[in-house]
């Protein structure tokens, strides 16, 4: 390897360098590991008699300029969204907390209040953890979590079930998740490109950046063979990872794809592409043709806008995107143009 630095400034690592530094160095093996790391797959998964656990394991996310309570409510979504996806039921956390020192007994206290909420109403028992405060901590990375979800391996979801023919369906649309980051981040420069009402219309997407309640709906639907929470580099990015984990093609309707009005309206206002931006919230499924319909009723019936926007093809097709100028290759955008944007806003903040 050479020494020069070529990884991205921000977000995460080239699927290039897990291939060959990180995949080739994972430990002991061990058969009760069904799912391990792989591209596309947010969680591993180990099997214990008939039941199964899934894990998955973030950085504790707190900016303060969101208000604690609201920024705990997304540092919370972000640990359980990525075993939520497993279709296994989430249960258990566990916790460490390396804490700035700056940090007040007043916001700590706000922050967990709000990490114990979600936990109430989603039914999930923290079960251990760490909590400190020290030198060289800082926001917004505060320390890491591990979310576990527990059920039976029939109820487990993966890339290995999806087949060709299966529908491409996605719930809420692109871009949620840099919408709702940069309206909360950067009110200013929203209220000066499209007034009060344009910010705070943005600012209520927030609130859209989790998948736990899509995921409990798409349990009740044993035709669900994967899901995957759209973050780094949207629904191209995780279009590209979940047909790359299963080794399937992708024909995806570039016009079927929602893009809510005011995220529609973000992106052009600030430049940026919406289906390769972070979308935190977005929920991509592959389903069976014959239960497609029956899901959809039920995210609207809850509120969810959801809809279908491709199937699943041999993996000689490749993935393509298709719209009215015809067709194109999907690739992994690799950039998340929301790191650089949310970078240029701060320094024209400051």
């Amino acid at each position: 390897m050479s020494d020069s630095n070529d990884l991205p400034a921000l977000g995460k690592i080239p699927p290039e360098f897990f291939d060959s530094v990180i995949y080739p160095r994972l430990g002991v093996p061990d058969p009760a590991i069904i799912i391990g790391p792989r591209h596309g797959v947010d969680y591993g998964v180990l099997r214990f008699g008939d039941q199964c656990m899934s894990l998955a394991t973030d950085p504790f996310f707190i900016v303060p300029a969101y208000g604690f309570s609201r920024a705990a409510w997304f540092g919370f979504h972000i640990i359980f969204c990525d075993v939520a996806v497993s279709g296994l039921e989430p249960r258990y956390l566990s916790i460490d907390l390396n804490l700035p020192p700056e940090i007040t007994s007043a916001q700590l206290s706000e922050m967990w209040e709000a990490v114990h909420q979600e936990a109430l109403k989603y039914n999930i028992s923290v079960v251990t953890g760490h909590t400190a405060r020290y030198a060289g901590c800082n926001y917004p990375m505060v320390g890491g979590a591990t979310a576990i979800a527990v059920g039976p391996e029939s109820d487990l979801r993966g890339p290995h079930l999806v087949r060709s023919g299966d529908v491409v369906m996605i719930t809420k649309g692109a871009a949620v998740e840099a919408t709702g980051l940069l309206a909360v981040s950067f009110p200013d420069h929203f209220v000066k490109a499209g007034g009060v009402s344009f910010q705070k219309e943005a600012e209520d997407i927030f609130y859209q950046m989790s998948v736990l309640d899509d995921c409990a709906i798409a349990r009740q639907f044993p035709g669900v063979h994967a899901m995957h929470d759209a973050t780094e580099c949207g629904v191209w990015g995780g279009l590209y990872e979940m047909a790359r984990a299963g080794g399937y093609g992708l024909r995806i309707d570039e016009a079927a794809i929602p893009v809510q009005p005011v995220i529609r309206r973000t992106a052009e206002l600030f430049g940026f592409d919406p289906f390769c931006a972070i979308s935190e919230g977005t929920l991509l499924l592959m389903i069976a043709p014959s239960e497609a319909e029956g899901l959809l009723k039920e995210y609207a019936r809850r509120g969810i806008a959801a809809a279908v926007v491709g199937e699943v093809t041999p993996a000689s097709d490749g993935l393509k995107i298709v719209n009215r100028s015809g067709s194109r290759d999907l690739v992994h955008p690799v950039v998340d143009p929301y790191w650089g944007l949310a970078d240029r806003l701060s320094r024209e903040a400051a």
